[in-house]
């Protein structure tokens, strides 16, 4: 059962798992251009998925994130949610951050094809996705409850075996 403040939603798609191809996305940047995954060019591509950038949760996300993976040049670092283009945008200028985030607000095809669109909300359940560069998936990390916070500790072990 997945939850938001612990009230019930429904995620729509079917999860991801290791092993998996990751699916082609069309999201939009804060140019408001549209970024496919073969855009991206990286051995690795870590996908953070949250609900907004302007919760305390998502915020810690994408910022600690950010941080630990400063010093992997091979990884290019990506924040995924429904927030608009502008609010995205606004959110990296105003915390004074160089992040790479992109939005789902369009059609939320992303969040149907990784299995993390919460249908009663129309936002994108928590999650953490790290492809490699035949962009399979080889970690994979969904929260049940949306207001808690990825096991940090094991992405950055996980990073750190590659």
């Amino acid at each position: 059962m997945k939850t938001m403040k612990g009230n019930k939603v429904t995620v729509v798609g079917t999860p991801l798992q290791v092993g998996d191809k990751a699916p082609d996305f069309t999201l939009v940047d804060n140019d408001l251009e549209t970024v496919t995954l073969n855009d991206f060019n990286e051995e690795y591509v870590l996908l953070s998925v949250v609900p907004s950038l302007d919760t305390s949760v998502c915020d810690f996300q994408t910022r600690n994130i950010n941080e630990k993976l400063a010093s992997f040049e091979n990884i290019k670092f990506l924040t995924v949610s429904m927030d608009l283009p502008f609010a995205q945008k606004r959110w990296c200028g105003s915390n004074g951050l160089d992040v790479t985030t992109l939005s789902d607000h369009r059609t939320g095809d992303f969040g149907k094809s990784y299995g993390a669109l919460i249908d009663e909300l129309k936002l994108l359940a928590r999650s953490i996705f790290l492809l490699d560069k035949d962009r399979k998936v080889v970690y994979v990390e969904y929260l049940d409850e949306m207001s808690n916070h990825p096991n940090y500790d094991a992405l950055l072990e996980f990073i750190n075996t590659l």
